[in-house]
């Protein structure tokens, strides 16, 4: 009888779908078709589908995500519905397969686009921090070496001075009251220890005598340690941000909030930069 034979295939459905363990809104999930249509199937109510080659095509949906075989179902389901799986009009079962060219299309159209949204921003920001380092080095042109200290001049052969008064000190005493003897006094090593930390992120490039030591961004709370026997060349991305001591003793602030500095520093120049009490 078309009952007892009709009731068989939907019956052979839900069975498999218990077997595999999962739920009609499940496979709605996967395969994107109504659950009031995948109920209608497993109560062999065909008249709620679309007929003719798409009911073959939620028929073949169906059998993959509970695992049977998609061609062998449908063959049986053609068997069991021969008037309303196939309708006028509607090609043989050459369409199924291109509908299921269609889907595999929007299935692999889908997942390039979820690609392109997880590397989009991860390009962004390589280029950002890229970018930015180069903003800040170049950002301030560099300051000029600070001109050597002259001595005082020394008459020359031609200048024909009067002899100074047997009382008067001697031209060295007073060579030694001049500018450059008072200029600060490197450390009694020879060498300027700078320490530097920071309060919160910020970009650091440091070159020690001529080599570059940092270039980076420092996290807040780092620090850095630089030995100095000639000069350093110091570029802040935020200046107040840097806290920094020169042998030992705290440094004025190298500027403002958000400003972009460069600072040179030697063993002639480097008391200029300390705090004073």
């Amino acid at each position: 009888m078309a009952g007892d034979r009709t009731g068989d295939f939907g019956r052979k459905l839900r069975e498999a779908r218990e077997r595999k363990g999962v739920s009609l809104r499940q496979i709605a999930s996967a395969t994107k078709i109504s659950v009031s249509a995948l109920e209608a199937l497993e109560r062999n109510d065909i008249s709620r589908l679309p007929g003719g080659i798409f009911s073959r095509a939620f028929v073949r949906s169906y059998a993959l995500e509970v695992g049977l075989d998609p061609e062998t179902t449908i063959q049986e389901f053609i068997a069991q519905f021969p008037s309303d799986s196939v309708t006028a009009g509607h090609p043989g079962a050459g369409r199924v397969e291109d509908v299921e060219a269609v889907e595999s299309d929007r299935r692999m159209a889908s997942t390039v686009l979820r690609l392109l949204l997880i590397a989009v921003p991860i390009v962004i920001a390589v280029v950002y921090f890229s970018t930015a380092g180069r903003r800040f080095v170049h950002a301030e042109p560099a300051a000029p070496p600070p001109a050597p200290a002259t001595r005082s001049a020394e008459p020359t052969p031609t200048d024909t001075p009067a002899p100074p008064p047997p009382s008067d000190p001697p031209a060295a005493d007073a060579a030694s009251t001049s500018p450059a003897a008072s200029a600060p006094a490197p450390s009694a090593a020879g060498r300027l220890t700078v320490a530097l930390s920071v309060s919160r992120p910020c970009w650091i490039s440091a070159t020690v005598d001529g080599e570059k030591k940092i270039e980076r961004l420092l996290q807040a709370g780092e620090s850095q340690t630089l030995e100095v026997t000639q000069e350093l060349v110091l570029t802040a991305g935020d200046a107040s941000a840097v806290a920094m001591t020169l042998n030992g003793a705290d440094a004025k602030p190298l500027g403002n909030s958000g400003e972009v500095v460069t600072r040179r520093l030697n063993l002639t120049n480097y008391k200029d930069y300390v705090q004073t009490r």
